[in-house]
């Protein structure tokens, strides 16, 4: 079985089986004519003109497998229906919370500002010296209400930590109950939450179902001292409205890993909004344990086994 491996990636600890024979493509490059038999395809990275062409000319393959977390950009690449995508679900779990968690904490301390006013050279002594516990602002997660909105394993990862750090979590998802000690309720139930929520955190997948999920409507229903961290997809929020929030004082400020157009363009007035963090999309980068899934699917497909992480399409 040929198996096709992005060379952007580190997967020198991949050692395939015997029945399978691996060979590293350039993901910024077509799959060379002589790879055009293989079974197999890995995806990191890769951008959706190669992913298009890897769909139309590679006949004879079974198999993609994705180290992103969200398959979006190789679902739209238009992969016969015959052929397995897996995601790389559990690959960011680590790298993901460590990043939403400074998004939130940098949120809460103020580091915009601070970085602002270092910048300039002023000493910002309304954001030090003597501050109080709590007020009518986002300050601390100690006692704080996070929502996160995409209950999966990253979210599972991180509830705990902010657990630990004094937050209340709620989990919202397709189905509702108890999950690693948070309560997850549906998005029936999700306006119910927002007018407490000190931190809304979205890990939304991109899917037509969430384009715009995060809108004029949700914003409206957040307290005006909330913070809206996103670490999902860019496509998932109508920035005019999340920006049309902050400017109006609706809204405390946002936190983007992700935006519906990257890299963001420099017209963007998402850049100079002081009380909007940005990072570019820096979140996940790092697919640890790949080879060990990659090892675990291979082995799946070639005993007739269900694969891990397979995408509904």
């Amino acid at each position: 079985m040929k198996v096709l491996l992005p060379g952007n990636v580190d997967l020198s600890d991949l050692a395939l089986p015997s029945t399978a024979a691996g060979f590293t493509y350039a993901v910024d490059q077509p799959v060379p004519d002589e790879h055009a038999d293989a079974e197999v395809l890995v995806v990191w990275g890769n951008p959706e003109w190669q992913l298009r062409d890897a769909a139309a000319r590679l006949k004879g393959l079974r198999w993609v497998q994705t180290l992103a977390a969200g398959p979006d950009v190789v679902l739209a690449a238009g992969f016969p229906a015959q052929v397995v995508v897996t995601s790389g679900r559990g690959l960011h779990d680590v790298t993901v919370t460590e990043h939403t968690l400074a998004l939130v904490l940098a949120a809460a301390r103020r580091l915009n500002l601070l970085i602002r006013a270092q910048i300039g050279h002023r000493w910002a002594g309304e954001l030090g010296g003597n501050q109080p516990v709590r007020d009518q602002s986002f300050r601390t997660l100690r006692d704080a209400h996070v929502v996160i909105w995409g209950f999966g394993s990253i979210a599972a990862t991180l509830a705990p930590i902010l657990t630990a750090l004094g937050a209340r979590v709620t989990g919202v998802a397709r189905t509702a109950g108890t999950r690693h000690g948070v309560t997850v309720v549906t998005e029936a139930d999700f306006p119910t939450v927002l007018p407490t929520t000190d931190v809304l955190i979205s890990i939304l997948p991109a899917a037509p179902s969430t384009r715009h999920a995060f809108d004029a409507e949700v914003a409206a229903l957040l307290p005006a001292h909330a913070w809206f961290v996103n670490v999902g997809r860019g496509a998932t929020v109508d920035e005019a409205a999340l920006l049309a929030a902050i400017r109006a004082g609706r809204l405390a400020g946002a936190a983007l890993d992700v935006t519906e157009t990257e890299p963001l363009p420099p017209g963007s007035p998402l850049w100079d909004e002081p009380n909007v963090i940005l990072s570019p999309h820096a979140a996940g980068g790092r697919p640890i344990g790949a080879p060990a899934l990659i090892l675990e699917n291979l082995a799946a497909l070639e005993e007739g086994r269900p694969l891990r992480n397979v995408v509904e399409r």
